[in-house]
């Protein structure tokens, strides 16, 4: 049950304030109603039958209003699955011509030459909807991990003559075999067990073994062990709870306590990429940062165990995982990073190994002050996606209003969709936002100043308080216009959050602040990976098998260059400077 109040004084087609959730069920407004007879209402009693109220009166005055529909009441009650402009305002993807590609920000494809808003592709005058990402079989070229088997023709060799009746000609060979793929389901780790045959002397009663393959032995869990638990935990959300119960249903027992034990043996290989990954991050020219919420048992609450001196401050109690995307050289390096500590001072952990000859960095986050506060110089950029959702909130009130920025900002993230589509470079990108994306801006800007200086809208209503947002952040928002290099918005450390909210959700908490020290570890070093298209599990793997090569050369084995590593040893050759 919601409870909707209004600010006082606020315009009436405002939006309700952000409601909080009541637990309430009907036979428990029965029993308050039943109450009122013979007693006057408790505090609690009083304050659910005013939110049953006041719920009610809310949905009896949207449904009474001009233009109310189911799908519109579930989007106000549970909220839009996604921001796309589609979403928000339903017409703008009835007709048959579709949405023009400039009112989608961040979903746009460029025309067919590159130029914005010149789409005429199906002889319409419109553009032509394209085939949603990820749809469709994938083909075998897709399976660059599956083991490839060769089968020769079981009769004919390139040359012999042709099978055919009444034909002399001679068969060749075609480049591209027929393809078939396979898939078999098997446990995420197998086992193999080795049996080794035993003798025994009659006489003199002596045991002769047979001798084990090589690398058996050695260890119970190898190099592969480690990597997959460790991509299935910190890379997919599986708990180790989760995984002991489908190993065993497998016949390949793998108790949670061993998990443990394997990824934190592995984790001491590799701490030196992961202090190497973060050393080359704050080399970096654009860095991107934001935190979410985490849980660590030992540091909550009455199990509370850390000392007083933890992080600053005794009196702290918040504990963040900050997630951070460096940008060096093409290259996008994902840290994360869990504690006490947020987002503005864990980029100043990163930023003190920044080389003091280099120049303050780009920094992209949003508007919020534990985002930059840090002894730290950078140069401040905000998200545009930060801005635009506080129109998209208030759209079902304030609909023309929010329909004429949420074009203008399709506009610019389609002028940026070309941009990136024709691979321009930082200098190149920037003249033609410059060029293509300034004039829209620029009116945005002069519209959002008239509707306070003509008195157009309430100031402490929802669009107002978006506009008041988006003018007292214009110079951080607009950066893109003005510096090489600024991205319009933080969506990418944004997606990258989403690997430990993925992990929150299914794990829960960390039990200790080492055991989180060993999640943003594997988690940084996987999504690295994945953010350079490098595999994650081939990645863990190399560097447990030449821990000592990457204890002395760690950046050497950073995702990027580690294959020219393993070349260079694998010829005998000395590694790549």
């Amino acid at each position: 049950m919601k409870k909707i109040k209004r600010k006082k004084g606020a315009s009436k087609s405002a939006p309700a304030q952000e409601p909080r959730r009541l637990d309430v069920d009907l036979k428990e407004l029965k029993d308050i109603i039943e109450a009122t007879a013979s007693s006057p209402l408790g505090a609690k009693q009083r304050e659910k039958l005013t939110a049953a109220v006041e719920t009610l009166a809310f949905l009896t005055q949207e449904l009474e209003a001009k233009g109310a529909s189911i799908q519109r009441l579930r989007k106000m009650i549970f909220g839009a699955t996604t921001e796309k402009l589609s979403n928000v305002f339903p017409d703008a993807a009835d007709a048959a011509d579709g949405t023009p590609p400039s009112a989608e920000a961040g979903s746009v494809e460029p025309t067919a030459d590159g130029a914005p808003g010149d789409a005429d592709v199906n002889g319409q005058g419109t553009a032509a909807k394209p085939k949603a990402k990820g749809h469709g079989r994938n083909g075998a070229a897709a399976y660059t991990g599956a083991q490839k088997v060769k089968i020769p023709h079981e009769s004919l060799r390139p040359g012999d003559p042709c099978p055919e009746a009444e034909c002399d000609g001679k068969v060749y060979p075609l480049a591209e075999p027929q393809v078939l793929v396979r898939v078999r389901g098997i446990a995420p780790l197998k086992a193999t067990v080795y049996e080794l045959d035993r003798l025994r002397c009659n006489l003199c009663g002596e045991v002769f073994s047979a001798a084990a393959p090589p690398g058996v032995g050695d260890a119970k869990y190898d190099e592969t062990a480690a990597a997959m638990i460790g991509l299935l935990k910190y890379g997919s959300g599986v708990p180790f709870n989760r995984l002991e119960r489908l190993q065993k249903a497998m016949g390949i027992p793998l108790p949670a306590s061993t998990q443990w034990e394997v990824v934190a043996r592995a984790a001491e290989q590799l701490i030196p990429a992961y202090r190497e990954l973060i050393r080359q991050a704050a080399q970096g020219d654009l860095l991107h940062n934001d935190d979410t919420t985490a849980r660590i048992l030992e540091m909550m609450g009455e199990a509370r165990t850390d000392a007083p001196s933890d992080e600053d401050s005794p009196d702290r109690t918040g504990l963040f995982t900050t997630g951070i995307v460096s940008v060096l050289d093409g290259q996008r390096i994902a840290l994360f990073l869990t504690g006490r500590k947020h987002a503005g001072e864990n980029l100043a952990d990163v930023l003190a190994q920044r080389a003091a000859e280099l120049a303050p960095p780009i920094q992209m986050c949003d508007a919020l002050s534990r985002n930059t506060s840090g002894d730290f110089k950078t140069i401040v950029a905000h998200c545009n996606a930060h801005a635009r959702r506080n129109f998209v909130e208030v759209a079902d009130y304030f609909p023309e209003e929010c329909r004429h920025v949420l074009d203008i900002l399709g506009n610019v993230y389609h002028n940026d969709a070309v941009a990136r589509e024709q691979g321009m470079t930082p200098q190149d990108r920037l003249a033609f936002h410059q060029a293509c994306s300034a004039p829209l801006m620029d009116d945005l800007k002069r519209w959002l100043d008239a509707q306070f200086a003509e008195h157009r809208v309430e100031p402490n209503s929802g669009l107002g308080n978006a506009i008041k947002y988006m003018r007292k952040h214009w110079d951080k928002l607009a950066l893109f216009l003005q510096r090489p290099g600024v991205p319009l918005d933080n969506t990418i450390v944004e997606r990258s959050l989403k690997k430990v909210i993925l992990h929150r959700k299914n794990a829960l908490f960390f039990k200790t602040k080492n055991g989180a020290t060993v999640g943003d570890l594997y988690m940084s070093l996987i999504h690295t990976a994945e953010l350079l298209a490098v595999n994650p599990f081939d990645y863990l793997v190399e560097l447990q098998r030449h821990a000592p090569d990457v204890a002395a050369h760690a950046d050497r084995w950073m995702p990027w260059n580690y294959t020219e590593t393993l070349a260079s040893l694998q010829s005998g050759s000395a590694a790549p400077p």
